[in-house]
C-alpha cells in the first residue's frame, strides 16, 4: 500500500485530465452497479450466440503470413465468442493452394459464425456466367454459415488490374438473391456508404449491413499508391470521401424512424473504430440489432504469437464489461 501511495503521488500531476480532452460520449454513472462478476449478455448474431459483441472484419488470404493471421484470429473468436469475416476468398474459386489459408472451421468451432467473402465484381462475373453453384460450393467446402460480397467501386478503378462493373452493384446483389438461400453480408471497403445505397440495403433481405466506413483502411488510397504520383495527383481526393461508422449509424437510425421497415437483420458498425468504446456506443445508438467490427488493431496483434492478440482482446472484453456497468451512451 505504501508504494502505491508513492506512485499516487509521483503521478499526480502526469496524470491530470484537461477539461478540453473530456469524453462526452457518455453519461458516467459510477453508483447504480458493482465491478463486473459475469460476463456480457449474449449478443444473437446470424443464428448464432456471441460471446462479445464483436466482429474480426475481412482481412486477407491467400499467403503464407495470411494463413497464420487467420488461424490466429479464429483462434481468439473461439476463445472470445466474436464473428469472422474471411478475406477475399475469390482464389479459391480456380485454384485450392491456399485453401488453408482460409479452411478455419475446426479453429473457430461451430458455435461462432463465420462467412465467405468474394467481391462484388467477381459476383457480376459469376453470375454472368452462371456459376452461382460454384459460389455455394465454396461456401459448403470452407463449412462457412454465409457470404460477405464487398462492393468496392472506386478500388477497382483505381486498381491497375482492377475490374470494371457493367452493372450496378444494387442490381447483381438483387440478381444473386433471387437465386441463392445463402445468408448475405454486404459491405463497403473502407469508405462507407450514402443514405441512397443504405437505403436500398436495409430493404433486401440481408443477414447484414457491414459499414466499412471511412477512417480506417482506405483500399482507394492504397490502390492509389500503387501508381506514381504523376498518375494520380487529380485522383487523390477520391480517397476521402466517403461516410464515417458515425454518420452512417445515424443515417441508419433516420431511415428507420423515417419509412424505412427493413428487411436487413443486423448492422457491422465498422471502418475507422479506433477503441473498444466507440464500437460499444455506436451499438448501444443503433436501432437495429447491432455488432461492431475492428480491423487493423486485430490484424496487427494476429501476424505473430497467439499470445498478442489474446492479451489484446482481453482488453477489449475488459473495456465493455465495464462499460456495460458504468456507461450510458448519449
Amino acid at each position: 500500500m505504501e508504494e502505491r501511495k508513492k506512485d499516487h503521488i509521483n503521478q499526480a500531476f502526469d496524470a491530470r485530465i484537461g477539461v478540453e480532452e473530456a469524453d462526452t460520449r457518455f453519461n458516467y454513472e459510477p453508483l447504480l452497479a458493482p465491478h463486473p462478476s459475469e460476463p456480457l449478455p449474449p449478443t444473437l448474431f446470424a443464428g448464432k450466440t456471441l460471446r462479445l459483441p464483436v466482429w474480426v472484419s475481412s482481412m486477407t488470404g491467400g499467403t503464407e503470413q495470411a494463413g497464420n493471421i487467420n488461424r490466429n484470429l479464429a483462434r481468439a473468436c473461439k476463445e472470445f465468442g466474436m464473428g469472422m469475416g474471411l478475406g477475399s476468398c475469390r482464389i479459391l474459386l480456380d485454384d485450392d493452394r491456399h485453401f488453408s489459408d482460409f479452411d478455419v472451421r475446426d479453429i473457430i468451432g461451430e458455435e461462432q459464425p463465420l462467412y465467405a467473402n468474394l467481391g462484388i465484381a467477381q459476383l457480376e462475373q459469376l453470375l454472368k456466367a452462371d456459376r452461382v453453384t460454384e459460389i455455394e460450393a465454396l461456401v459448403k467446402r470452407l463449412r462457412a454459415d454465409g457470404l460477405i460480397i464487398h462492393v468496392n467501386p472506386l478500388q477497382e478503378a483505381f486498381q491497375p488490374e482492377g475490374d470494371r462493373l457493367e452493372n450496378a452493384p444494387l442490381e447483381t446483389l438483387e440478381a444473386f438473391l433471387a437465386q441463392t438461400r445463402l445468408k448475405v453480408i454486404v459491405k463497403e471497403v473502407g469508405q462507407g456508404m450514402g443514405p441512397e445505397s443504405l437505403r436500398a440495403l436495409l430493404n433486401l433481405p440481408l443477414e447484414a449491413i457491414e459499414f466499412g466506413a471511412l477512417g480506417g483502411t482506405n483500399f482507394t488510397r492504397l490502390e492509389l499508391a500503387r501508381h506514381s504520383a504523376n498518375d494520380t495527383q487529380l485522383m487523390e481526393d477520391f480517397a476521402k470521401v466517403g461516410h464515417t461508422a458515425e454518420e452512417m449509424t445515424a443515417t441508419v437510425n433516420r431511415l428507420i424512424e423515417e419509412e424505412v421497415h427493413p428487411a436487413c437483420r443486423h448492422l457491422i458498425i465498422s471502418g475507422g473504430i479506433q477503441s473498444a468504446l466507440q464500437g460499444y456506443r455506436l451499438t448501444k445508438l443503433s436501432h437495429l440489432p447491432a455488432i461492431f467490427g475492428m480491423g487493423s488493431g486485430f490484424l496487427r496483434h494476429a501476424s505473430g504469437d497467439y499470445k498478442a492478440l489474446q492479451a489484446y482482446v482481453q482488453q477489449i472484453e475488459k473495456v465493455l464489461l465495464l462499460a456495460n456497468q458504468y456507461l450510458r451512451a448519449k
